[in-house]
């Protein structure tokens, strides 16, 4: 069951009857829309039936032009000032985040965060404010505002990249993943060659198998008995 608002978000929802038993929020790129996420809607719904999936539009009209939406002003970006224009734009999505959790009483550990280049900032800066408030979260061509000075102990981070990106160059996501490996976080990369900055079928593709397979090294050292830092950092599959 799919749906839209007024603002073009889309709703996908498990039929009638079958009880909501995660929650996938995909977030698009600057300038984009959410119609740019359906083919990564599409793929959630047919391996998680029982997901309700959630695309909104960016909480901000885009002010390079056009009719896309934004999460925050890229206009006059530099290193320095992200990490501030990503903080100012969070509020608004966690409180979004935590509704949606609500409205279907669904657990911050039921809930997954996926999303694209901005999105992907977004999904990765907001579990570093807020660790575990996603389960996992799942960044396609993105990147940390800053490099990240802990990693999250109760979301288990999938990153996924294409090698010949032009607008996010592969080379800081896999610094990022080696600093969170240093600090002991759950993380995995894969990185598609002849891939450029785009939401590529095969990254999609391989989220999916990453979200069915991979376990969360907290579940495992729950299961385990163990209260200690995670062996060498990376999710167990």
């Amino acid at each position: 069951m799919a749906s839209s608002s007024p603002i073009n978000s889309i709703e996908i929802l498990p039929e009638t009857g079958v009880d909501v038993r995660q929650l996938f929020i995909l977030l698009h790129g600057v300038g984009g829309s959410p119609a740019d996420m359906e083919p990564l809607a599409h793929a959630v719904r047919a391996a998680f039936p029982s997901a309700a999936v959630l695309v909104p539009a960016g909480f901000q009209p885009y002010d390079g032009g056009g009719a896309g939406r934004q999460w925050f002003s890229v206009r006059g970006i530099t290193e320095e000032n992200r990490p501030e224009r990503v903080a100012q734009a969070m509020p608004a999505l966690v409180a979004y985040v935590r509704e949606a959790q609500a409205r279907f009483g669904l657990l911050q550990s039921d809930t997954a965060l996926a999303g694209f280049s901005q999105g992907a900032i977004m999904a990765l800066e907001m579990v570093q404010a807020h660790d575990g408030l996603a389960g996992r979260v799942i960044a396609f061509s993105g990147r940390y505002a800053r490099l990240p000075r802990m990693a999250p102990q109760y979301t288990t981070l999938h990153l996924l990249h294409g090698a010949a990106d032009p607008v996010m160059p592969v080379a800081g996501i896999q610094a990022a993943q080696a600093r969170l490996d240093e600090l002991h976080g759950d993380s995995t990369i894969d990185v598609a060659t002849q891939v450029g900055h785009e939401l590529h079928p095969a990254l999609i593709q391989r989220a999916i198998v990453r979200l069915q397979t991979c376990v969360p090294l907290r579940s495992w050292e729950a299961a385990l008995g163990l209260n200690q830092t995670p062996p060498e950092g990376s999710t167990l599959h």
